[in-house]
């Protein structure tokens, strides 16, 4: 497993590429924003996973994170921040970035979410054909997103609880059970996490087009109204 690491304070950098060199990974280790962005495009997507601090010199991990996007790289990407507000972390995740962690962070809990996207990243969904509602088309074959003729941009988180909400459209999905298949329970339920994720998703399936495809049962989970086809 390779991981790109953009981290600028040197101590944590350190502590960072040991751990993960111990853990079985193969870290590449860069220092600002724009020697992360120029080694994730010369390496021609061989990173398995991105791990980009927020705060980087020359180019903050969020715009890396955009360019990488715009450029058409899709390897997962979990951010390191400071910033604990909803909006900073909505930003985030607008970018592109797929999960984030707030420093000061346990290392188990980062390794194990590192551990997820990977896993994620690679899971075969390739049987799956493509998922509908309204004008509304998930493909996990080809990991596209749209509503009619306009391909939507989703990061690997927003896909994924898309999927399962299309998957059971119609049906409850409970927190529980995003938490069990998209983020394979590796965090706090009392967290916002779901939240914020869902409420970029919002902002990518259904604002821009004056719509309203997922419900919030408060106290509950979420629902898609509506079925394949």
């Amino acid at each position: 497993m390779r991981i790109l690491v953009a981290e600028d304070e040197v101590r944590l950098a350190s502590l960072l590429e040991q751990s993960l060199t111990e853990a079985g990974w193969t870290v590449d280790l860069q220092h600002s924003g724009r020697a992360a962005l120029d080694a994730a495009l010369d390496q021609g997507g061989t990173h398995d996973v991105l791990l980009l601090d927020w705060m980087l010199p020359e180019m903050d991990g969020v715009s890396v994170c955009r360019r990488l996007r715009e450029l058409g790289v899709r390897t997962p990407v979990l951010m390191l921040t400071a910033r604990t507000t909803v909006v900073d972390r909505v930003s985030g995740l607008d970018a592109g970035a797929d999960d984030y962690v707030v420093k000061p962070f346990d290392l188990d809990e980062l390794l194990a979410r590192l551990r997820a996207l990977h896993r994620r990243a690679h899971t075969d969904d390739s049987d799956e054909g493509p998922l509908r509602v309204a004008d509304l088309v998930l493909d996990a074959r080809s990991r596209r997103t749209a509503r009619g003729e306009v391909e939507i941009e989703l990061s690997a988180r927003e896909f994924a609880i898309l999927q399962l909400l299309l998957q059971r459209a119609g049906q409850l999905v409970t927190r529980s059970q995003i938490l069990d298949e998209v983020w394979d329970g590796e965090t706090d339920l009392r967290s916002n996490v779901i939240d914020v994720h869902v409420a970029s998703l919002r902002a990518k399936i259904d604002r821009p087009f004056g719509t309203d495809t997922i419900t919030t049962l408060r106290g509950a989970g979420y629902r898609i109204d509506g079925g394949n086809g």
